[in-house]
């Protein structure tokens, strides 16, 4: 049986000061070339389970691994098969595009004649030629979305985490990263991705996780959930298992 590439058990963090756990004994499992879709509202637990993953926040019990590796030990071997995409614009604002793409993919130690032809390669594929003398500060917020996401699979990543990577978009921009998402997602790609949006969800992922104050309230594909409890949404589903405690 192939091992999942993510592989989370009792998985428990609550932040100091906090009344109630972040996430809260969560177990999951998410398989090798998946799109798969942690859901819920803004203090589910989605970017906290996120962050504890991609090595940057620490968790106070349970097991957490990714690609076979342990989060705690073996955080610098992972680090090199995951591309992060936060929620929060990570590029400097008064580089351009270009610069910013090609200071973070000599961070990533990728050789200077590989990352050139990547960049130029991702330019075409995200049609920024005629933004790239622009400073990223005078970008839309669609457009540094984008930049965004070329920054996190300039290395060519494995296993692709997303924070909310369409929110606050316009409606062009957001097709457009979906469509790059779906595409990653064809060629083998493991995403993981959070939202609170579950239409969305429901269209693009191949199995989803419902959360709810630490904890998945159902998982599994969403057509299958879908008709496994008698449903029409995933939104619908969501408030039937836990809307008397949201």
């Amino acid at each position: 049986m192939t091992p999942p590439m993510i592989d989370i058990r009792k998985l428990r963090k609550t932040y100091r000061g906090a009344a109630h756990p972040s996430v809260d004994g969560l177990t999951l499992q998410v398989s090798e070339g998946a799109f798969f879709g942690l859901l819920g509202p803004n203090g589910a637990g989605k970017t906290t389970t996120l962050s504890v993953l991609c090595g940057l926040c620490p968790y106070d019990t349970g097991e957490a691994k990714v690609g076979g590796l342990d989060v705690r030990r073996e955080m610098g071997r992972i680090r090199r098969m995951i591309g992060v995409v936060p929620q929060e614009i990570a590029l400097y604002p008064e580089l351009t595009a270009r610069e910013n793409l090609h200071f973070f993919g000599g961070i990533q130690g990728i050789p200077s004649t590989t990352l050139r032809k990547r960049i130029d390669d991702y330019i075409e594929l995200f049609d920024l030629a005629p933004h790239l003398s622009k400073k990223t500060s005078h970008l839309s917020g669609g457009m540094k979305r984008k930049v965004n996401l070329m920054v996190a699979m300039l290395h060519r990543p494995r296993i692709l985490f997303l924070d909310e990577p369409t929110v606050g978009v316009d409606v062009l921009s957001k097709q457009e990263i979906v469509t790059h998402l779906q595409a990653l997602h064809r060629e083998g790609m493991t995403l993981v991705y959070t939202s609170h949006d579950m239409a969305e969800a429901e269209k693009l992922c191949t199995h989803v996780a419902l959360m709810n104050r630490g904890r998945v309230v159902c998982e599994g594909a969403p057509a299958e959930l879908l008709n496994r409890t008698g449903t029409a949404t995933l939104e619908e589903l969501f408030m039937a298992r836990a809307g008397s405690e949201v």
